[in-house]
């Protein structure tokens, strides 16, 4: 059995991945932290996980914590990095489920992250977790740099076109919306009921701290320059990620719905969309999906791509289980295979 812990268990994705962990058949859950909650048990804090985690919260201690084969950090950006570098050196597994180390500069980090890194070293070593992109460098990872919720999305959506060579990647834009889950488990104006229901709006339009994580990955595509919108919105549901892509095809000729589907053929979380669908967030709720539909209006030269994933299951932690199964040579669906909550 793997042994697991959790560090920062009470926020949404870290009861994400408790639910998710809870039910895996390889994994033990070792233990779950929190300073604001120690002593208190998960089941009396998250009531659907009684009678399935018996574990209390505690303090987080890198003694404790270097008991465990991997440790999950669901911690707010620039705390997975000060314990990263103990943990790996105990010969533990690391994934991160904030930002610490996505951003392979550390200038890019400190620009849009507003602080020093406390282990630049590793950002070289960290293999960013988007498994349909870097599944084998996952395979032989200490350290993962799980992807953020919108970068999935967006990525997901562009990469057959780029690595296909059919659209100008100087002409892309994202347009994006996500629920309020998106921004934690906190008490915040912006996101209680009264402000973000019976409303729609965009956010961080000049500079999103997802941009540069997103431009990353494409330009580790096209090796060459590339021009991304990234418009996010909220939206008054708890969970989901809708992306709306759009490029320019620079091949007429090209037949995307073939790309697509020929791109995810063998990824068991893509699900590529029969011509002239249009895939829904609530299709998704609660598993480790993306879909996606692609379309050519008017046969037109603009591309418009559609990608849903729950923000809190692809976009986070069952994201991050996946990753976890391919780092330890399991099958990578396993604990994941659940079926999407309807209605």
């Amino acid at each position: 059995m793997i042994k697991a812990g959790i560090v920062g268990g009470t926020g949404y994705t870290g009861v994400e991945l408790l639910r998710l962990l809870a039910m895996h058949p390889a994994v033990k859950l070792a233990v779950i932290t929190s300073r604001g909650e120690k002593g208190v048990e998960v089941g009396e804090l998250f009531p659907n996980l009684r009678g399935r985690v018996e574990l209390a919260f505690v303090e987080p201690d890198d003694k404790v914590l270097k008991g465990c084969d991997v440790v999950f950090f669901a911690t707010p950006n620039g705390t997975a990095m000060n314990s990263a570098p103990a943990l790996l050196a105990a010969g533990v597994r690391v994934i991160d489920l904030a930002a610490d180390f996505r951003l392979r500069r550390t200038e890019d980090w400190e620009h849009w992250y507003g602080m020093p890194h406390a282990c630049p070293d590793l950002l070289a070593e960290a293999v960013y977790g988007l498994p349909e992109v870097n599944r084998e460098s996952i395979r032989n990872a200490r350290l993962i740099a799980n992807p953020g919720c919108y970068p999935t999305a967006v990525q997901l959506g562009f990469l057959p076109l780029l690595e296909a060579g059919v659209i100008d990647p100087q002409s892309l834009i994202a347009d994006a919306k996500s629920g309020v889950s998106g921004a934690g488990r906190k008490a915040e104006v912006g996101i209680l009921l009264g402000e973000a229901g019976d409303n729609f709006r965009a956010y961080n339009v000049p500079a999103h701290r997802h941009w540069p994580e997103i431009r990353q990955g494409l330009l580790a595509v096209t090796g060459g320059p590339v021009d991304l919108v990234f418009v996010p919105h909220l939206t008054p549901m708890i969970r989901g990620i809708h992306a709306t892509l759009y490029a320019t095809l620079t091949d007429p000729d090209a037949d995307v719905q073939a790309l697509f589907e020929r791109r995810y053929a063998a990824e068991p979380f893509v699900d590529v969309l029969p011509p002239q669908s249009h895939p829904e967030t609530r299709s998704v709720r609660g598993a480790n999906q993306c879909r996606l539909a692609v379309h050519r209006p008017r046969n037109g030269k603009t591309v418009v791509v559609l990608s849903v994933i729950d923000n809190l299951v692809k976009g986070a932690a069952g994201q991050a289980v996946q990753n976890m199964n391919l780092m330890f040579g399991l099958p990578e669906t396993t604990g994941l295979e659940g079926i999407a909550l309807l209605p």
